[in-house]
């Protein structure tokens, strides 16, 4: 069923529909919201919290194509994992030490698959994970980042910024792990 026609029924309170659109979305939402929550059981709920959302506000919103539907959606999947993580205040920065900057090897990143990168991201603390992903995975600039979070624009570069040099870290402890297993 296409996209325009499925939402249409949604708007006049098809449940079918709805289930259907879930059904349709929710496996790639629920790895939206599992990039920004600690656990799979936080992710899951944030997905059904912004689904709920999704089908409350549905009158509002005009249906120009597929790309810019789902592009709502992913905004309230978003929006829904940063409130509770405002609520939880678990988004403030870490205090760690200086991080060092750390030398990366081309060919290392290309032994990685997408999973392993991403399970890479989640062990990064709260703070960092979520500039990260805003940043570099969603597109925000950092003046929005800071608007979206309550915290200074040079605040988000440096959470960035330390995000990547973790990442670096966490990489290089990877790639120990990779030489290990073929010696």
């Amino acid at each position: 069923m296409e996209l325009h026609q499925l939402l249409k029924e949604c708007k006049q309170g098809s449940i079918t529909a709805q289930k259907y659109l879930y059904d349709r979305f929710a496996k790639q939402m629920f790895i939206l919201c599992r990039r920004y929550m600690k656990n799979d059981e936080s992710a899951e709920e944030q997905l059904m919290n912004g689904f709920l959302k999704f089908f409350q506000t549905m009158e509002r919103f005009e249906y120009m194509n597929d790309a810019s539907t789902v592009a709502w959606l992913k905004k309230l999947m978003v929006n829904e994992c940063l409130m509770e993580l405002r609520k939880n205040s678990s988004f403030l920065q870490v205090a760690t030490s200086e991080l060092p900057e750390v030398a990366i090897d081309e060919a290392a990143l290309q032994q990685l698959s997408a999973a392993e990168i991403f399970k890479l991201i989640t062990q990064l603390p709260p703070g960092y994970r979520t500039v990260f992903n805003l940043f570099e995975v969603e597109g925000y600039t950092h003046k929005e980042i800071a608007a979206q979070l309550g915290i200074s624009e040079g605040t988000s570069k440096s959470q960035l910024s330390k995000a990547k040099q973790m990442l670096q870290q966490l990489l290089q402890q990877q790639n120990h792990f990779y030489a290990r297993k073929i010696n």
